[in-house]
């Protein structure tokens, strides 16, 4: 495997806010479609975008899956502390809530300004991911238009506990992201 890239910054913004972007994100069990949300979340589409087209997440894995819950990928090391070396602020918006299975959001360390390249796909709704007077939460990117049930048979794969967290997340069988392709759309 070819290591993965780091980057110092993160991008300029090159998304078009108006446009339709959809991620199809291949997986060694089948391939979902997201549609991003750069209306809500422009700087977290920008960044997704980038890393996609640099082939940053070709070949990482899923690394936290649980069950009810969420799966989360797009770490290079795959022990949920990797990153692609530059963060960014939590994009949140009251438009949006964990209200549903199909979410794509970012992950974060809980710290303002730590979101990175890791994201989560939701497995049913997680209302507690919402911000709490508008502080913390998650920033949400877009949704899962096509093989909801592609990241429901992901989210079923066996797992185990972590030895750090006792969280029962770590898959027992790997789940590659083969690669994330972008379409764009003009508006």
């Amino acid at each position: 495997a070819r290591p993965t890239p780091q980057f110092n910054g993160p991008p300029p913004m090159t998304i078009d806010a108006e446009a339709t972007y959809l991620a199809t994100i291949e997986t060694s069990c089948g391939s979902y479609v997201a549609e991003l949300r750069p209306d809500i979340a422009p700087v977290a589409v920008n960044s997704f975008v980038f890393l996609a087209q640099k082939g940053f997440y070709d070949g990482l894995t899923f690394h936290r899956i649980l069950k009810g819950f969420v799966i989360q990928g797009g770490d290079p090391l795959g022990d949920g502390s990797g990153g692609p070396g530059y963060r960014y602020e939590i994009e949140t918006s009251p438009k949006q809530t964990f209200d549903a299975a199909g979410l794509l959001a970012m992950a974060n360390s809980g710290q303002p300004g730590s979101s990175g390249s890791q994201f989560f796909v939701t497995l049913d709704p997680t209302p507690d991911l919402d911000p709490v007077d508008g502080n913390g939460g998650y920033t949400i990117f877009g949704e899962v238009t096509k093989g909801l049930d592609v990241v429901e048979r992901i989210g079923k794969v066996a797992t185990t506990r972590s030895p750090a967290t006792g969280e029962p997340s770590v898959p027992t069988q790997a789940v590659y992201i083969e690669s994330v392709t972008i379409e764009e759309r003009p508006a």
